[in-house]
């Protein structure tokens, strides 16, 4: 299905107003998401870059064998990400900044795994996103995604289409396929979709895992 792309600004204003409330809110519901896509990044360790890293809600899923920078478009998120390094709880997270991830100031292959929790289906350009991922991650790194994706088919998809027009203010996509994430990795020869995953408990969130491979020697 076909699926009308968010604009940038539209997001932006969304997650300034959702700021205050972002941690109390979407804490909880996101819980499982989050943690079994930290748990994958933390497999792979070393520099880790959080695309969308917003309150940095977390924090508190990464340890010392990592080093965490986070990037976000929302300022007010940021600040709210800013004030948790302060405490001193974190010292794993080196950096936050603001930034768009359609364009990222990072050199190539600067990362050795790059996480976008709940993000890759709320960007205008996801495609564009994932290429710039695929990108600043080394070769043989990780890019890890955890995301709602369209149901497809039966009552969920239906409701998903309709939730589609009402949300699409509040800076949301619900009804954003697993098949965009498919033909995106087709599209570029050195990159393997290793893992799509239903999360327990309910399915509602999928993890997907792509590697970037190494160049073949010429």
């Amino acid at each position: 299905m076909a699926t009308l792309d968010l604009d940038t600004s539209v997001v932006a204003n969304a997650y300034a107003k959702w700021a205050p409330i972002y941690d109390a809110v979407c804490g909880p519901v996101m819980l499982k998401g989050r943690r079994a896509a930290a748990a994958a990044a933390r497999g792979v360790g070393g520099r880790i870059l959080e695309v969308g890293v917003g309150t940095g809600l977390s924090f508190d899923d990464y340890d010392a064998t990592t080093e965490i920078t986070g990037i976000d478009l929302s300022a007010p998120m940021l600040d709210k990400a800013r004030a948790k390094m302060a405490s001193g709880r974190y010292p794993w997270v080196k950096s936050v900044q603001q930034m768009d991830a359609h364009a990222m100031a990072f050199a190539d292959a600067t990362f050795d795994c790059v996480v976008a929790q709940f993000v890759i289906t709320l960007v205008e350009n996801p495609e564009q996103v994932l290429s710039e991922c695929h990108r600043v991650v080394r070769p043989g790194g990780r890019i890890i995604l955890v995301n709602h994706l369209y149901s497809e088919t039966g009552l969920a998809a239906a409701v998903e289409r309709w939730a589609a027009v009402k949300t699409r203010a509040m800076g949301l996509r619900p009804e954003f396929p697993f098949a965009r994430l498919q033909a995106w990795s087709q599209s570029h020869s050195e990159s393997i979709l290793l893992e799509r995953r239903k999360l327990a408990p309910f399915g509602i969130y999928t993890l997907v895992t792509f590697e970037r491979a190494a160049a073949l020697a010429a």
